[in-house]
């Protein structure tokens, strides 16, 4: 039974990963776009005016969270047909005894 944990956290592990820092890096970036927009950031900067960047910057990172999902789904769905094998071998073992 710990074989089999350890084959689905393998399984698991690189699609969370991924999920987590794409994720974490699309709500930086969509923060970043309403940080324009609603504060007075964008003229410390430098950018007179701020509103339209913001906007498209926004739009960028929730279509970056929007896609995360998906991403990882394929991630995780490439991972489990790669050792499905041997998961069935472990289980059918396990079955057996």
């Amino acid at each position: 039974m710990d074989a089999l944990r350890e084959l689905d956290a393998k399984v698991k592990r690189p699609a969370n990963v991924f999920a987590y820092v794409f994720g974490s890096i699309s709500t930086i970036i969509m923060g970043v776009g309403m940080s324009l927009v609603m504060t007075d950031i964008g003229a410390t900067v430098g950018i007179s005016d701020s509103m339209l960047p913001g906007i498209i910057i926004g739009i960028a990172g929730m279509f970056m969270a929007i896609i995360n999902y998906p991403i990882y789904k394929r991630i995780l769905g490439a991972r489990r047909k790669k050792f499905a094998d041997k998961i069935i071998a472990i289980s059918d073992k396990i079955m057996k005894d």
